[in-house]
């Protein structure tokens, strides 16, 4: 016995995608230059625009077609129909005789055989006559916007859809007929007596109408056309101008581009450089503190001692030899006074070793290094903690808080120094503040104060800033900002 086998399952189809086509087509779209575009997204545009444009004035034209001829109608059905109405103007109903007239006249004329029906109106709604016959002849129905229209004394002509009903009372061959009212005048008095209400084909009206709107979408689909093509030309213009523009653009961003590389270059070149003259210059005042005291320092110590031994060994016989000793004592003190100073500025200039500090230590050993030489105590806000810089950074923030303190202590007398230091990922930023008798910043600046032009150069040097605020009798503030950035390897 076979056993069959199942019939392997057919793959299935792949799940469509209409985002990722879509997507595609978006694509395809942005490719094309800007007058494509325009072209293509302005098409589908002015076609609907055209296509209810002409509707909208194909109805227009059919409308006036519609009223013209049933205006034009309506004056026939009056000339023909009012004469075999007047006993109206002075009863309230139609003759037999009257009747059979009417009958006899859309028998028998032209005008008869193109209404295809006929109701005559009393102003009261009170149908007199129809033809063809109706179960509504002398009925009293209610009056409508055409019949009181007419009974006002004007026409009043539409293109109607009938239902089967109405249509196969009037003998319509097709759903749409015009129907026309139209008043009836006494004669001589031009009093309105009646209306008549009449429909007729359409036949008329169809040709004239499609002829009329044949013309209408020709001068429409002509215009659209020649706006489209305009349009063309304007937007393709426009386009070429914004791609030579665009490649213009292009070529000034890439030359903007190289020279801020190159600017770029430049300023780390000149950032290097001035971290190098920082380094070379504390070298170099490391250099002349070691020369001074070396060289005068040693030179000055001697002749300080000679001095001492002289004046401690020589005892005076006589009044000259008292007099040459009390000379000198004065050139003694002198040259001890010279030797003090060289070995202050030789202090000043010797800077201790504070690459392996971070920020914190060094800004606590340089007000440290102040009060001990001065004997004036600073208030310190220090928030630098470990903070690393590179070694410039390190040494400009020494000099300048070793300058800012000594300032203080020679224009303010120590009054009151305080140091406020602190920082985030980018800069460090210093503040030092006394309450001495303050100075006109801008007469300072004009002098050159060689304090507050070193301090500053220091500062801007490394790309920071300097700013001092001091008005007479307010004391003086100094705040400076450091740029802290990670030591980069000197390029030759």
């Amino acid at each position: 016995m076979d056993t069959a086998h199942p019939a392997p399952l057919a793959p299935a189809a792949a799940p469509r995608d209409p985002t990722g086509a879509a997507a595609r087509q978006g694509a395809l779209f942005r490719r094309l230059s800007l007058s494509q575009q325009f072209l293509l997204a302005s098409f589908p545009l002015l076609l609907g625009a055209t296509l209810i444009i002409g509707w909208w004035v194909g109805g227009q034209v059919e409308d006036a077609v519609v009223r013209r001829l049933g205006g034009v109608t309506a004056l026939y059905v009056d000339s023909f129909v009012a004469p075999h109405v007047q006993t109206l103007a002075t009863q309230d109903d139609l003759t037999e005789a009257d009747k059979r007239e009417l009958s006899a006249l859309l028998a028998n004329t032209q005008l008869g055989k193109k209404m295809l029906s006929l109701k005559i109106w009393r102003p009261d709604g009170r149908v007199l006559f129809s033809n063809p016959p109706s179960a509504d002849v002398g009925k009293t129905m209610a009056v409508d916007e055409g019949l009181r229209v007419a009974l006002a004394g004007d026409i009043y002509s539409e293109l109607a859809d009938r239902s089967h009903s109405e249509q196969a009372d009037h003998g319509a061959p097709s759903a749409r007929l015009i129907e026309t009212y139209t008043p009836l005048h006494a004669d001589r008095l031009g009093k309105v007596i009646g209306a008549a209400e009449f429909y007729s084909s359409p036949d008329d009206v169809d040709r004239e109408v499609a002829i009329a709107q044949q013309r209408s979408w020709l001068v429409v689909s002509g215009t659209m056309a020649a706006l489209y093509f305009l349009l063309s030309i304007v937007v393709m213009g426009g386009s070429r101008k914004i791609v030579e523009q665009r490649k213009d653009l292009g070529e000034k961003l890439r030359q903007l581009t190289e020279l801020n590389a190159q600017n770029t270059q430049l300023h780390e070149r000149v950032r290097r450089a001035a971290d190098q003259a920082a380094a070379l210059n504390e070298t170099f005042l490391r250099r002349i503190s070691s020369d001074i005291h070396d060289g005068p320092g040693q030179d000055l110590g001697f002749a300080v001692m000679q001095l001492k031994n002289i004046l401690d060994t020589s005892v005076p016989r006589d009044a000259a030899d008292a007099k040459w000793a009390e000379t000198l004592m004065p050139v003694r003190h002198a040259v001890q006074s010279a030797l003090s100073d060289l070995c202050a500025i030789s202090a000043d200039l010797q800077m201790p070793e504070i690459e392996p500090m971070p920020l914190g230590s060094v800004a606590d050993r340089a007000v440290r290094d102040y009060e001990s030489k001065t004997g004036c105590t600073v208030t310190l806000a220090n928030e630098l903690n470990g903070a690393q810089a590179p070694l410039p950074t390190k040494i400009t923030l020494y000099r300048l808080l070793q300058e800012a303190l000594a300032n203080s202590f020679r224009h303010a007398q120590c009054r009151n120094p305080q140091v406020r230091l602190e920082c985030d990922a980018q800069a460090l930023r210093m503040q030092v503040t006394d309450n001495g008798p303050g100075f006109d910043t801008a007469a300072a600046l004009r002098k050159g104060r060689l304090g507050l032009s070193g301090m500053r150069q220091r500062a801007e040097v490394l790309g920071g800033t300097f700013e001092v605020d001091s008005v007479p009798g307010a004391g003086t503030t100094v705040r400076i900002t450091l740029p802290l950035r990670a030591q980069e390897e000197s390029h030759a």
